[in-house]
Formats: structure tokens, C-alpha cells, sequence
């Protein structure tokens, strides 16, 4: 089916716009998500000190919801029944793709540097292949397993700036747990959306997801404020919020459904290992590093992992 619907995203009057034909591709979307939460991870950790972990996942979520709603509003009225029949399954994405998994994340940020997230996250692929199997029997492709391997030896260089004492010499700390743990519950998310409500549109599902997912999330957040952290109201946590709010979270998780829906999770995991590369990328533009050999050496060995990853055969 997926490759039926890249051929025909492919065609239509000649001379078309190319730029909406690329966008139908599901490899440029999931590519796309990544790009947007590799800046997610910086704005998270940046943000750290002005915002906690669990108001930082309620807030962008809330502001979200709001983004989405003049969109989504009928349809999510539309299709109510069949929202409240399939309550197990949405609740269920809600609580790994949502609630539980940003919570974590935030909360390991919060405690660990973003070198031990980066190379949490390199492994992510791994979680996907087991819990497909595990969950629907797909079966891994040679040619899979060889990108996957190269794609995780490509971000690890870049992470490691080329210096394997890097690598040799992290000390992982209480944090990386909880990254750990928001890893494999992406994973689960995503194996769990080849389940999803057949009837519902995509931007109605990811609308009741996230209100869903801000239920769950109010117990939590209550409890965090009881404890005593507060969100620091500045220019630079409402500017971080506006930003985690409509790309790493409407505009990324629109892309990535689409692109797990039409290419499954194995094929959709391995493009995470894009996420050292944009991280690279965005430091040599904004903050004025350098791109070095390991650099370059390990994108190629990134996306030559995720091409031969994505091949059907």
C-alpha cells in the first residue's frame, strides 16, 4: 500500500508543484520530525531552570490543543462515538506518546547532558525492531539490520566528536534512566499506532490523543506544583513553549503518524539517527561551531544506514 501511495503522490499533471509532491513522501516527513525534535532536546535542556519538567510537557501540550482544535473540532465531534468505543487504544497512545514518554524525557534532561540523551536516543532503532516483533511478528530485513548498524556507528561518531575515549569515558547518570525509559515507550507509541481507530482522520486521532494525554497529565502536574517547582513566566520560556508547541509537537507528530502509517515502525525508527546530525547542523548555524571530518564520516554512515534500512527488499 505504501509504495502504491508514493507513486501516486509521484504523478499528476506535469510541471505540478514540487514542493507539495515532496512533501507526501513519508521518508521527508519522518525526516522532518526529526529535525524538529533535535531542537526540542536543546530547547528542553536550555529551558531546564525556567521550567519544570512535567509543566513544560502539560504547557506545550495545552498549547497544542489549541493550535489543533480549529481544525480538528468537528471531527472530533463527528466521530465522538468512535472516540468513546476506542477510549483503550487512545489512551494507550496518549500515555506512551504523550503523557509518560515528554515527561520522562524532560525529566532526564532536566538531570543529565545532552551527549547521554543523543546517544539514548541513537539506540532507539534496536526498540523498535523487538517490540514490532514482539507485538505484530514483523521481521527485521538483512538489509535492516546492516543500517541500523551503520546508522548507530554514524551517530555515535558524531556524538563522540571522533574521540572513541569519548564514548569510553561517559559516566551515565541518574537521568539517563528516565531517557531510557522515554526511548522505549516512543517505540511502544509507535508500534501501537499501527492500531489505531481505522474511521478517525489523523488530525482528529492526534487531537483526542493530546486531550486525552492532558487528563492524565493534571494529577501530575498538580502534584509537581504541591512539591514546589514553578514555570518561571519569561520571554525565553514562552518563546520555548510557542516553539514545542506547534513543530516538535503538532507539526512533528502530524509528519511522524503519517510516516510510521505508511512505512511501519522498523523503516520509520532508524531515521532517529538523523537527530546527532540536525543537532550538529543547528550548532554550526547557531552557534557558531565548526563542522569537522567526524562530522561529515558520521552523517554518511547515517544516511547510508537509513537508505539501506529503508529498502523494501
Amino acid at each position: 500500500m505504501a509504495s502504491k501511495e508514493r507513486s501516486g503522490a509521484g504523478s499528476g499533471p506535469e510541471g505540478g508543484p514540487r514542493l507539495a509532491s515532496s512533501l507526501r513522501s513519508p521518508y521527508l516527513l519522518l525526516a522532518l520530525a526529526a529535525f524538529f525534535w533535535s531542537a526540542n532536546m536543546v530547547v528542553g535542556r536550555a529551558a531546564r531552570d525556567l521550567i519544570p519538567p512535567i509543566a513544560f510537557n502539560f504547557w506545550r501540550w495545552a498549547l497544542a490543543l489549541l493550535i489543533l482544535l480549529p481544525f480538528t473540532g468537528r471531527d472530533l465531534v463527528r466521530h465522538r462515538a468512535l472516540i468513546l468505543r476506542e477510549w483503550r487504544i487512545l489512551g494507550a497512545l496518549a500515555l506512551t506518546g504523550i503523557t509518560v514518554f515528554h515527561s520522562f524525557i524532560y525529566l532526564g534532561l532536566a538531570q543529565s547532558p545532552a551527549i547521554n540523551g543523543l546517544l539514548l536516543f541513537a539506540t532507539s532503532p534496536l526498540f523498535f525492531v523487538l517490540l514490532a516483533w514482539l507485538m505484530t511478528g514483523e521481521r527485521i530485513t538483512p538489509g535492516q539490520a546492516l543500517g541500523i548498524v551503520a546508522s548507530i556507528a554514524g551517530a555515535a561518531l558524531v556524538i563522540a566528536r571522533g574521540d572513541l575515549d569519548i564514548l569510553l569515558g561517559l559516566r551515565f547518570a541518574a537521568g539517563d534512566l528516565w531517557l531510557l525509559a522515554g526511548v522505549i515507550l516512543w517505540a511502544l507509541y509507535s508500534v501501537l499506532l499501527l492500531r489505531r481507530p481505522a474511521g478517525l482522520p489523523p488530525l482528529a486521532l492526534l487531537s483526542a490523543t493530546v486531550l486525552i494525554a492532558l487528563l492524565l497529565l493534571l494529577p501530575l502536574y498538580g502534584l509537581e506544583l504541591w512539591s514546589g517547582p514553578r514555570l518561571k513566566v519569561t520571554a525565553a520560556s514562552l518563546t520555548s513553549l510557542a516553539y514545542v508547541a506547534l513543530f516538535p509537537s503538532v507539526v512533528a507528530y502530524i509528519f511522524w503518524n503519517r510516516g510510521v502509517r505508511e512505512v511501519g515502525p522498523n523503516a520509520a525508527g532508524v531515521t532517529l539517527q538523523l537527530m546527532p546530525i540536525f543537532g550538529a547542523l543547528l550548532a554550526a548555524a547557531f552557534l557558531g561551531e565548526r563542522l569537522a571530518g567526524h562530522h561529515w564520516l558520521g552523517g554518511a554512515l547515517v544516511l547510508s544506514g537509513i537508505l539501506l534500512a529503508w529498502r523494501r527488499h
